[in-house]
């Protein structure tokens, strides 16, 4: 298989290009992606106490900012298609001086929801940054990765299985 063919966004000629899933059936797929970010110890012990810096409730705000940005994907990736989402979840959990951010997307559709997974994780680990950057400029986004993905042509996926 050639490099361009690979990348199923690059038409033959390496021009992008939406991939055409008009004959594809819809099946139930779903992915988890995860995010982290590296507060410092001064911020995550205040988070991990009140769940509040500043600007409100951080978990919170941060969690339905990732449910708004899954939904939103297609607006913000310009080749993702539409898709009519199930259920979006977003959890954010404490570690020592770090938040760990985890989204869980699912649709029945003709296209997986990797990149809805993945624009989850990464808009709350940024609404995170944004609602601590007064106390510390500092802090770190990193890790960013998709963690499983089921469904489709491509079949299921698992970041421990590869």
């Amino acid at each position: 298989m050639s490099a361009l063919r690979a990348l199923s966004h690059l038409s033959p000629d390496g021009r992008a290009r939406m991939v055409d899933v008009g004959r594809k059936r819809p099946t139930v797929r779903m992915a988890r992606a995860v995010a982290t970010v590296k507060l410092g110890t001064r911020i995550a012990a205040v988070l991990a106490e009140t769940g509040a810096w500043g600007k409100g409730n951080v978990v919170e705000t941060a969690r339905l900012a990732g449910i708004m940005a899954a939904k939103r994907t297609a607006e913000l990736i310009p080749l993702c298609h539409t898709i009519p989402l199930d259920v979006v979840d977003v959890r954010i959990s404490p570690g020592a001086a770090s938040l760990r951010v985890e989204s869980f997307v699912r649709a029945r559709h003709v296209t997986g929801v990797e990149m809805e997974a993945l624009t989850a994780a990464a808009v709350a680990a940024l609404t995170i940054y944004d609602m601590c950057k007064a106390a510390d400029k500092g802090i770190v986004i990193e890790q960013v990765r998709l963690l499983e993905k089921t469904g489709g042509k491509s079949g299921d996926w698992s970041a421990d299985a590869s």
